[in-house]
């Protein structure tokens, strides 16, 4: 009997591809204008060509904050044009780049902050420091708003990024942050689903009681703006037919606008799969501080790149 040949299927993320809610995004924040936003430590040419390609898009005003000499090797090296770049030369030191670009953003010279070739902790940790000025009233949270192939609107996704195993009191100002930028790109009540194992309480999975606690927290007030269901399991959070057949009367149920995930590992493994097996493309910023926080990584595409500096616009 013939073996069966091994087939490897693989999704193409190379060729551009429409991204209608991505684009919409970026009409959006064009119209809105551009802002100007602290680039700390844009020392290599993937994260400078990031932000003058946001510039180019019309949407930032980019304040390259770093060492002057580094910044201008990395133009150097990908060929771009900075004559029309503010940069604010600092010691050779992705924290002290950092620190500076926060003092910009407390100052008020710039309205958002953006990460450059620095570790996404070393931002954060200078954005949180208690001398930058910028920590709000809730705690900071990430956002990724993704744009899937057959979807008829875009997903909201929280938080895959920076709180690790959020408490209660996390996740609440977690949705309220995602239910904010929610609105702030156009949907006017944003059905939030709160994402467990399955759609039940049960005392033995944590998150199903922190979901259920959630939503009770909206009936209440103590979260506003949108409607909080859970806990919901994934297929019946995205699937009316799957809510159906389970019995699940909700407003939420099968047409979410933000899944809200339990814990990191949950949210960063669903989003990967989404981008890497769905062909989804992601824009994602961090909220919940004085101003957003635009956090691209080296793996990111040009359109979610530009997407994410959209966010910022829309969200500051």
């Amino acid at each position: 009997m013939a073996s069966t040949p091994h087939i490897t299927v693989a999704v193409d993320n190379t060729a551009h591809k429409p991204r209608p809610h991505l684009d919409r995004l970026l009409e959006q924040a064009r119209a809105k204008g551009a802002i100007p936003v602290a680039v700390a430590y844009p020392c290599d040419a993937g994260s400078l060509q990031a932000a003058m390609q946001a510039a180019e898009a019309g949407l930032i005003k980019p304040l390259l904050v770093g060492p002057k000499e580094r910044i201008e090797a990395a133009a150097a090296q990908a060929g771009l044009d900075l004559s029309h770049a503010e940069i604010h030369s600092t010691a050779d030191d992705p924290r002290a780049a950092a620190a500076q670009a926060a003092i910009l953003c407390r100052d008020g010279a710039a309205k958002a902050l953006m990460k450059g070739s620095l570790h996404s902790d070393e931002l954060l940790g200078a954005a949180v420091a208690k001398e930058a000025g910028l920590r709000g009233s809730r705690r900071a949270s990430h956002v990724f708003v993704m744009d899937m192939p057959g979807m008829e609107r875009p997903l909201l996704m929280t938080d895959c990024v920076v709180n690790i195993f959020p408490d209660l009191m996390a996740k609440r100002d977690i949705a309220q942050n995602a239910i904010e930028l929610a609105k702030a790109i156009g949907i006017d009540k944003p059905r939030v689903a709160v994402l467990s194992a399955v759609e039940t309480v049960n005392p033995a999975i944590p998150g199903t009681i922190d979901a259920a606690a959630l939503s009770k927290m909206a009936d209440r007030g103590q979260i506003t703006g949108g409607i909080v269901d859970g806990p919901l399991a994934y297929d019946n959070a995205i699937s009316l037919r799957s809510a159906q057949n389970k019995g699940i009367a909700s407003e939420v149920a099968g047409r979410p606008d933000v899944l809200l995930v339990p814990s990191l590992e949950a949210g960063n493994m669903i989003y990967k799969q989404l981008v890497y097996m769905a062909d989804a493309e992601c824009a994602g910023i961090v909220l919940g501080m004085r101003v957003p926080i635009v956090l691209t990584s080296r793996s990111d595409s040009v359109e979610a790149r530009i997407a994410s500096c959209a966010l910022a616009v829309l969200a500051s």
